[in-house]
């Protein structure tokens, strides 16, 4: 970002390095890092619920997606739902998290033509 054409320009009428940082590169910059940790979000819950379910996450009397569908495990042929549900949870929220993060890359895009 700092190479492109307007901030040399920038640079050229004189911009000090803090107004270079903060007018040309951090609103270019910053859309694509707030994307980029919602996408990211989904990966981050799977794999909390992983080390839950294998038991290296949260211990017992803390919630827990991983750790309840775990415990739900030995209800599966009667109580379905007690295992089902902490992963219909966890699916609804990856989605929630993917879903607002590409809302946000549409809505913060600043190359995305808007008509």
């Amino acid at each position: 970002m700092r190479n492109t054409d307007y901030v040399a320009a920038a640079r050229l009428y004189g911009a000090s390095p803090l107004r270079l940082l903060f007018l040309y590169i951090a609103p270019m910059c910053i859309p694509s890092v707030v994307v980029r940790l919602t996408m990211n979000m989904a990966g981050i819950i799977l794999t909390a619920a992983a080390l839950g379910f294998l038991g290296l996450g949260a211990q017992p009397p803390s919630p827990e997606w991983g750790a309840m569908i775990s415990s739900g495990r030995k209800f599966m042929i009667d109580n379905w739902w007690v295992a089902v549900m902490p992963g219909i949870a966890i699916l609804l929220t990856s989605l929630a998290f993917n879903l607002v993060g590409d809302a946000l890359r549409d809505l913060l895009d600043p190359r995305h033509a808007r008509s």
